[in-house]
């Protein structure tokens, strides 16, 4: 398989019980922060799974396999609500600050983490914890949110840019 997750000539049910087998944490984290509810995260990823079965003949890139779920788990999070919700809280909140924002001297707590991540606009919020909490690079991010990579690059800087003023002077802007 050279490291690839699926194989068109395994059975459609093998394929299936790989993907559950290999992204349902990483779908489950990022439906958590969306909701910030362990029992609407379980819904939304076992929707999304729901929707990969019916879909899975239909995957021609074995390579977008990830971004095709995440894909899929963003527009269930859509249809659950009016507006998407983004609110944020897991121990990945220690890794967004770790290098860029925490000195010896600093001590954040999750809480003032997730504060000062859903004062965030919207456009930067969402590439921010696709590359955090989903583990996308640029391009996917871009490919997943239709947008430039300069855009994304652009949007992730600032939003740490962002967050580094939140926490060394108190002030997003």
């Amino acid at each position: 398989m050279n490291g690839q997750v699926l194989c068109f000539r395994e059975s459609k049910s093998v394929r299936y019980q790989r993907l559950i087998l290999v992204y349902h944490a990483d779908l489950y984290r990022y439906a958590y922060w969306l909701c910030r509810d362990s029992d609407l995260a379980q819904d939304l990823v076992q929707d999304t799974f729901e929707r990969a079965w019916k879909s899975l003949d239909a995957l021609e890139d074995v390579n977008a396999v990830k971004g095709w779920l995440f894909t899929i788990l963003r527009r269930e999070n859509a249809r659950r609500f009016d507006k998407k919700q983004f609110d944020y809280e897991d121990a990945v909140l220690d890794d967004i600050v770790a290098e860029d924002f925490q000195g010896p001297e600093q001590e954040l707590s999750d809480s003032k983490v997730r504060n000062a991540i859903e004062q965030l606009p919207d456009e930067y919020k969402e590439p921010l914890l696709m590359q955090v909490v989903g583990g996308f690079v640029s391009e996917e991010i871009a490919a997943q949110l239709s947008l430039n990579i300069n855009t994304v690059n652009t949007r992730l800087f600032r939003a740490r840019a962002y967050l580094q003023r939140m926490f060394t002077t108190g002030k997003g802007d």
